[in-house]
């Protein structure tokens, strides 16, 4: 048997903090290592498999499309892209009419930086204490943890940060070279740290009032995960830009940017070789059929109704506070949270930190209430 560790370390360059684990197998919320082992997932690949691993209309929808014509340049039209985008737009907010298709989230967030700054003709950018969008230059330069930015300095000059959910913070910071603002509805990287509604409208009216774009990043939080399709729903406003990635296509890679009708780009402005492939959209269509006929938004929000009421009933003395909408999950830990997620590992349950002390847990949306049930009394026993 070959040793895949030895193989990873000899050839990859060695930017990943890993898990001492093979994983070769996937099926709905739960994954399997070489040696056999079963795991219950609680990471989905950091919200990318919303609808399961290996979900059967994906591998069918790739297949056949793989079959038929893999990739196609920008420049002709596709079956395949078309057929997408009209599937898109029918769950996507009303005002979003448009939409530029990337193979990554940071590439979607690299297309609003450019477009907000090609339509407002203005350069500045402000984003939010704690957020994350990416590690592409436009991308990392709107993140905030230096650890990410340390060594890649001088980052695209004209990003700010104001603290998140503080209006009065962020409004300093405007000034009439403001171009957009970018926010998560949730920040996940950065701890599951809940948007306030109040300050999302405020955010919203500022925009409307200063021609500020704004730019809603839901790359972690979209496609059913917080109980909605999308985590805007949760503040009743609309964005004038929304980046889309992870979950869009069942876990193969895809991304969008959405944009509105105040969004024009010239032809030639920006491009893609792979964005929007054939093979993608395929997944694309596949994945949003399974998340239509099974109502995955609904399904996010009963279990993650179901998770927090069941925490709620035990006094976890290790545990400062519990941020749950729909199945995200966040966890603030007294302490550091590297151990329990390794002790985790070892209970068979794979989980995620979102920085230093946020247990952090994106399970599939199709996962079972028996595996909820086995994950509560494990955390249980861990954080008593």
């Amino acid at each position: 048997m070959k040793d895949y560790k030895a193989l990873i370390e000899q050839y990859e360059v060695d930017v990943y903090p890993r898990r001492d684990v093979v994983l070769v197998k996937g099926k709905d919320a739960h994954v399997w290592d070489d040696q056999g082992n079963e795991y219950i997932d609680m990471a989905a690949g950091i919200s990318v498999a919303n609808i399961g691993h290996a979900n059967k209309k994906v591998v069918e929808a790739i297949s056949r499309q793989a079959e038929t014509l893999i990739t196609c340049p920008n420049t002709f039209y596709n079956d395949a892209k078309a057929n997408f985008l009209e599937k898109l737009f029918s769950i996507a907010p009303k005002n979003l009419t448009r939409a530029f298709l990337t193979n990554s989230g940071t590439e979607a967030i690299e297309a609003a930086i450019k477009f907000a700054r090609l339509n407002t003709k203005k350069t500045k950018i402000i984003a939010a204490m704690k957020g994350f969008h990416g590690r592409t230059y436009g991308a990392l330069s709107a993140t905030f943890k230096k650890e990410y930015r340390e060594g890649f300095e001088p980052l695209v000059p004209g990003f700010d940060f104001a603290p998140y959910n503080n209006f009065e913070k962020l409004v300093e910071l405007v000034d009439d070279d403001t171009a957009a603002i970018i926010l998560e509805p949730i920040q996940g990287e950065g701890g599951i740290n809940i948007g306030n509604k109040e300050y999302f409208q405020k955010v919203r009216e500022l925009c409307n009032q200063k021609n500020i774009l704004l730019i809603i990043d839901e790359i972690q939080t979209g496609f059913c995960r917080t109980g909605k399709l999308f985590a805007i729903e949760h503040h009743g406003i609309e964005a004038d830009m929304m980046t889309l990635a992870k979950s869009i296509a069942g876990g193969f890679p895809m991304g969008a940017l959405l944009c509105s009708d105040k969004i024009k780009v010239e032809k030639s402005k920006h491009g893609s070789t792979f964005g929007g492939n054939p093979l993608a959209c395929a997944a694309g269509i596949a994945a949003i059929d399974f998340m239509l006929e099974s109502k995955l938004w609904e399904l996010a929000e009963q279990k993650g109704n179901y998770f927090k009421e069941k925490l709620a009933q035990y006094q976890l003395s290790k545990v400062r506070e519990i941020r749950i909408v729909g199945l995200m999950i966040g966890i603030e830990l007294k302490e550091k949270v590297q151990p329990y997620l390794e002790e985790l590992l070892k209970r068979k349950i794979v989980a995620l930190p979102a920085g230093t002390t946020v247990l952090r847990m994106l399970p599939p949306l199709v996962i079972s209430y028996e595996d909820l049930d086995k994950v509560l009394e494990e955390l249980v026993d861990l954080l008593k």
